[in-house]
């Protein structure tokens, strides 16, 4: 090699070394303006401060009836009974009649299987489908309710659509819910509950005379639910299966 092209190296390498000095100097300067870098071990806030996104909001059922505070205050007084007490009334009636072999059955082909869960969850499930049916949100309905019970929910919802009616209603409270039947069926948990509950019902033309129901009338309804499971899922979630009322 000359001395001419080592020369020439030499001028090149130190040119290079020049220019990666000052891309470093730029590139690698910090403002304070960065993002941290990414922690996907680190535990992050949610979105928006104080918002807590396991609580489910229910939608807004329109006017409310003219109810008394003291009638209000007497049904949430009923609501506050503590979650000790329910569980403890859920498993007595289990333990003491003729459930016990059904719940038997589920716990065994589902480890997971609580009864007095179940039954929070259910009476969860119904204030939801209650209000989802009454706002006509058939999105909200669509994950709880198995294929022919939505089927009847949302040809209810168009049938009244069609009318041009709307209908208000107000869930005062939910004065029991009673495990009443369980049973397994092949890898398929059935589990009945019996919703007793005071409502406010009223259904309007479009323009808001009333043509059924009185908004000052608080009427006790009787519910029996039947929801289901496939054990042997992933998915933890029960659907609503099937609804009658009492004999």
């Amino acid at each position: 090699m000359s001395d001419d092209s080592l020369l020439e190296i030499v001028i090149l390498a130190a040119v290079a070394a020049f220019f990666v000095f000052k891309l470093r100097s730029v590139l690698g300067k910090r403002t304070g303006h960065e993002k941290p870098d990414f922690d996907p071990f680190k535990a992050r806030k949610p979105e928006s401060e104080g918002e807590d996104d396991k609580v489910v909001h229910l939608p807004e059922r329109g006017k409310g009836p003219k109810i008394s505070q003291e009638d209000i205050l007497d049904h949430q007084e009923a609501e506050k009974r503590g979650a000790e007490q329910v569980a403890e009334e859920v498993q007595g009636a289990v333990d003491d009649g003729p459930l016990g072999a059904g719940v038997t059955q589920i716990r065994l082909a589902d480890r997971d299987f609580d009864p007095a869960q179940f039954v929070g969850g259910a009476r969860g499930a119904f204030e939801m489908i209650v209000a989802a049916f009454a706002e006509g949100d058939a999105k909200t309905l669509r994950p709880l309710l198995a294929n022919d019970v939505f089927n009847d929910f949302s040809g209810a919802i168009k049938d009244r659509e069609s009318r041009n009616e709307s209908l208000e209603t107000t869930l005062i409270g939910i004065t029991s819910a009673e495990m009443i039947e369980a049973e397994m069926q092949q890898k398929t948990a059935f589990v009945t509950v019996k919703f007793v509950s005071e409502q406010v019902n009223v259904t309007r033309d479009s323009e808001g005379r009333i043509v059924d129901g009185d908004p000052n009338e608080v009427t006790k309804i009787t519910d029996i639910w039947t929801f289901a499971r496939n054990t042997r899922s992933r998915d933890p979630n029960w659907a609503l299966v099937a609804t009658r009322s009492p004999n």
